[in-house]
């Protein structure tokens, strides 16, 4: 079965839901799922609506452009329009640890996603055999204070030659510059190894066991030019006891990482994040 997603942002007002199903039962749309919010204080509306293509009359190519001119020009929204039969191709930046990078490939081998990984691209050699024995194109960049721009440049000549749409940073130890960012706005998703805002740095277990905390979490987000400070898309914690070790906690948080960084791929392959702000609103 083929279906179209359309994500919904526009101010909030009378009428929208019945403007957009109208829309759809007119042209034969069978409605499979619909998740709305309203941010009261901003006022502002998102919609997330998906509906079978087989008896729909519209072909799809005309489906965007006679929404806006039948829905969303009169309520000022924007739209983004996708469909289950477009896989979504997503590259891997990865720097030596492994753990996040095994858990992505192993998910894609098992079939879990709808996405292609075309390649995966790394600062360090270590993790060529992991990458390759899934049959995966594998590439070395090294990256230096002095060549960070050069690198950069040749990352983004390979994302265009293998039409990357998105980019997982599976614990990529490198800042990303605003240059590259533009190329991919809220297209990038990475997993901090830490429960935002706290303990950021490169040590943050260490950090959070001298503070006797009771708690470790990782937060997946968005990459934006302020470091760390982009939407987040998911977070998830762990217990701790003060018996934990140093070594315990940071097995513990790889553990959060993957889980976290996993939930954030799979809502963001099923188009169920719209950005606002340097919020997201996530449609479950």
């Amino acid at each position: 079965m083929q279906k179209a997603i359309l994500i919904i942002q526009c101010p909030d007002q009378k009428g929208i839901v019945a403007a957009v199903s109208d829309f759809l039962y007119r042209h034969g749309g069978n409605i499979l799922e619909v998740d709305q919010y309203v941010d009261q204080e901003a006022r502002q509306f998102f919609m997330r609506a998906s509906w079978e293509l087989d008896s729909f009359s519209l072909g799809r190519e005309r489906i965007y452009e006679a929404f806006q001119a039948q829905v969303g020009e009169s309520f000022q929204m924007k739209l983004s329009l996708h469909f289950s039969s477009s896989i979504t191709r997503m590259a891997v930046f990865v720097s030596k640890e492994s753990h996040c990078l095994f858990d992505i490939l192993a998910r894609h081998h098992a079939g879990q996603w709808e996405a292609e990984i075309p390649l995966v691209i790394s600062n360090h050699e270590q993790l060529r055999d992991v990458v390759e024995a899934f049959g995966i194109p594998f590439y070395h960049i090294p990256v230096s204070k002095d060549s960070k721009s050069e690198a950069e440049q040749k990352q983004l000549k390979l994302l265009k030659e293998y039409q990357v749409d998105f980019v997982v940073l599976a614990r990529y130890m490198q800042i990303i510059s605003p240059e590259f960012i533009r190329h991919f706005p809220n297209q990038i998703i990475n997993i901090h190894h830490s429960f935002l805002p706290a303990f950021v740095g490169a040590k943050p277990y260490h950090a959070a066991y001298e503070r006797g905390v009771k708690i470790i979490g990782a937060t997946a987000h968005y990459v934006t030019e302020e470091l760390d400070a982009g939407p987040i898309i998911e977070q998830e914690v762990a217990r701790v006891r003060h018996h934990h070790t140093v070594e315990e906690l940071v097995s513990m948080g790889q553990d959060v990482e993957k889980v976290v960084l996993s939930r954030a791929i799979r809502a963001h392959l099923d188009r169920k994040v719209s950005v606002f702000k340097n919020r997201t609103i996530i449609f479950y």
